[in-house]
């Protein structure tokens, strides 16, 4: 399938250090960008469907990189059904596993986990809620567990792991398996701050420092946030991940950006929602959480764009995240909301807004194009100028 989106006013890339592209079209073929910048006309026409941006903005697919998924489009936390596809009318295109703990009655022996985390990856495998990429299957880390059972998953595919939820008596015995598994290729992720559900333990500086995971999530608190001695340590004193979170501690999530901009150590900052929790769930959490770096952080809001897109990439490897030429096809095109006071979707956020969302393209197939039901109308006109497949991708009015 070839997709166009013409006539851009603004292009941003999601790379915060280049985060502008000049042009107005950006064009991809077989699930990729093909081309950002100038479409000539013959290769516009070419496309099997083409969406007018009307002036409108295209930043990168976000990227939630702290999801709770469990087996399908549900949440037994919230008892919601399609929260996965309502995230994609907030314009989050990839989403990442935080461990399947929601699972109701989720094992918690060496081989209940590591059945759960390749059962999860195994669901997801081919299932896009609304467009959604899940990279799902993290195993959570459990007493028990041995070196080889990281390879036996490794093996199979499996390439997430948490720490956070296990039955372990202190935070420092997660060090040896948080070991293993970076050992075998994994991405570590582990709980930050106090506990989050009955049973669970605080995780500090201390605990993270032993540990050295690649991701500390929700390092403003999820909900509850470390000590305040314990940030700078983190920022200044490792290359962990910071990963900062809607459903989170807000003023620690404003310090600690500012420490990472202090220590030039910006590409660590990340943006996720860690969600659906006791929180709730927030199709809008990753946009408010830009917004809220933008406006009241003194962060450019193309700069907060990246922690919410190419710097996920990044730390997680994956070909999403950037428009860019060869990376996988996801675009979403924000503008200013009706009834405003600002005129641009940067400026919107900059103003403390949150932005429309006009259109949402992943895998280069247009999910719908014109109309999110979770975000006013835009205030400029998103429309599909042609298409050659039989197919709406308006969506119906609130």
């Amino acid at each position: 399938m070839k997709t166009a989106i013409v006539n851009l006013a603004t292009i941003v890339t999601g790379d915060w250090r280049e985060p502008f592209a000049d042009g107005d079209t950006i064009l991809m073929e077989d699930g990729k960008i093909t081309s950002v910048g100038t479409g000539d006309a013959s290769a516009v026409e070419a496309c099997d469907v083409v969406i007018d941006a009307g002036g409108a903005t295209a930043i990168p697919g976000l990227i939630d990189s702290q999801i709770h998924n469990t087996f399908g489009d549900y949440t037994p936390r919230q008892k919601t059904v399609g929260y996965l596809e309502s995230y994609v009318h907030g314009g989050v295109t990839t989403g990442i596993s935080a461990s399947e703990v929601h699972v109701t009655g989720r094992p918690k022996d060496p081989e209940g986990v590591k059945a759960l985390a390749v059962a999860a990856m195994k669901c997801f495998e081919h299932y896009r809620p609304g467009g959604m990429r899940v990279w799902a299957g993290s195993v959570i880390l459990e007493p028990g567990l041995v070196e080889a059972d990281f390879k036996e998953l490794a093996d199979k595919g499996i390439w997430l792991a948490k720490a956070g939820f296990g039955a372990v008596e202190s935070p420092f015995d997660y060090a040896p398996m948080v070991a293993w598994a970076k050992q075998h290729g994994m991405i570590t992720t582990v709980h930050t701050g106090g506990s989050s559900i009955p049973g669970s333990s605080g995780i500090w500086c201390d605990h993270l420092m032993a540990m050295q995971p690649h991701v500390s999530f929700h390092v403003n608190g999820g909900p509850v946030a470390m000590p305040d001695e314990d940030f700078p340590r983190i920022v200044n004193e490792s290359e962990i991940a910071l990963q900062i979170c809607t459903a989170g501690n807000m003023r620690t999530a404003l310090w600690i950006t500012e420490l990472a901009k202090e220590a030039d150590a910006f590409d660590r900052l990340l943006i996720a929602t860690d969600t659906p929790t006791g929180s709730g769930i927030m199709p809008l959490g990753m946009i408010y959480t830009i917004t809220l770096l933008a406006a009241v952080g003194n962060t450019p809001v193309e700069h907060a764009i990246a922690a919410a897109t190419g710097n996920n990439a990044r730390v997680y490897g994956l070909n999403s995240g950037f428009l860019q030429e060869g990376k996988d096809a996801d675009v979403v095109v924000v503008d200013a909301c009706v009834g405003g006071s600002q005129d641009t979707a940067l400026d919107a956020l900059r103003n403390g807004d949150i932005c429309a969302v006009g259109a949402v393209v992943t895998d280069g197939v247009p999910r719908f194009v014109g109309r999110s039901r979770n975000t006013p109308a835009s205030m400029k006109t998103v429309r599909t100028a042609s298409s050659n497949i039989q197919m709406d991708f308006a969506t119906p009015a609130h």
